[in-house]
């Protein structure tokens, strides 16, 4: 009876010993795969990190290029502050002058009537 009890002794201990190793390997299996994910999420950040570092750069190079577009724009501000006065001028100048041309025509007028040149 020995001898079967210990058969069955060690029939269930080698059971369990493949039951356990089983399980490990199953853990071991579901770890390494864990393990691949978390690699593969590792150089996706480290991707999307350059990435980023480079948008850094140019987003860094425009706000450079916007500042020297201030500084321009604020030497152009004068200029544009002369042109509108010229503007200005200009528009005072068109208005004497159709008064003028309006009062040289009004004389013509009279002249003519004065000394009775028919009109031309």
């Amino acid at each position: 009876m020995t001898s079967a009890k210990e058969d069955g002794q060690d029939q269930l201990a080698a059971s369990l010993n493949d039951l356990f190793t089983s399980v490990s390997t199953m853990i071991k299996g579901e770890l390494q795969g864990t393990n691949n994910i978390l690699e593969l999420l590792e150089n996706m950040n480290l991707r999307v990190a350059e990435e980023y570092k480079g948008f850094g750069d140019v987003a860094s190079g425009l706000r450079v290029f916007v500042e020297q577009l201030k500084s321009k724009s604020s030497t152009f501000d004068d200029y544009v502050q002369q042109l509108d006065a010229i503007e200005q001028q200009v528009t005072e100048f068109e208005a004497v002058v159709s008064m003028l041309d309006k009062y040289v025509s009004l004389l013509e007028s009279k002249m003519q009537s004065v000394y009775q040149i028919p009109p031309a």
